[in-house]
Parts: structure tokens; sequence; C-alpha cells
């Protein structure tokens, strides 16, 4: 069981990736909790987000939503892991 105050989403993005801050804006929006990876300032970011592609990079952002993982800023298939894992948005 995981604690429920942990994200269970990464975004795994680049400083000049445009598409992952519009991303990461989407899930702020949503309320969605998450940890944003940047793979060109973090080493051990990089080298997670390539284990977890088995190397096969294409590009940012790469989200991990609950061990899920989708390609791109794919809106449709993030909602659907997001609700698929019951990740529920944070009320503040």
């Amino acid at each position: 069981m995981t604690d429920s105050t942990t994200p269970t989403v990464t975004v795994y993005s680049t400083s000049w990736c445009a598409f992952c801050h519009t991303e990461m804006q989407w899930l702020d929006k949503l309320g969605i909790p998450y940890i944003s990876k940047d793979i060109e300032a973090d080493k051990e970011a990089h080298d997670e987000l390539m284990k977890k592609l088995d190397g096969d990079f294409r590009g940012v952002p790469v989200t991990d939503v609950a061990g899920d993982i989708i390609l791109g800023f794919d809106r449709p298939k993030i909602q659907d892991a997001i609700k698929k894992h019951n990740i529920q948005p944070v009320t503040t």
C-alpha cells in the first residue's frame, strides 16, 4: 500500500520542452500530485527514465502514472491511467 500523500505520477521533462510545461500546468489545474524530473539537469532521473524505457528514448515528456509509461503529452492516456489507478486530486 502506498502512502496517499506520495505522488504516484512522475513527469520526465527538460527545461526547454513546451509540451512538458503544458502537461505540468494541466496536472496542476486538475490538482493531480506529481513529481517533475528534469532529465538533463539530473543524471539519476535520466538513468531512471532510460531503465523504464529499456533505453528506447524518443523524447519528452514521458509520464509514469503508477507504473504505466505514457510517451508524449497524451491527455486521454494520462487521464485513463489516473482513473485506472484511482489517483485523486489534492484539495488545499
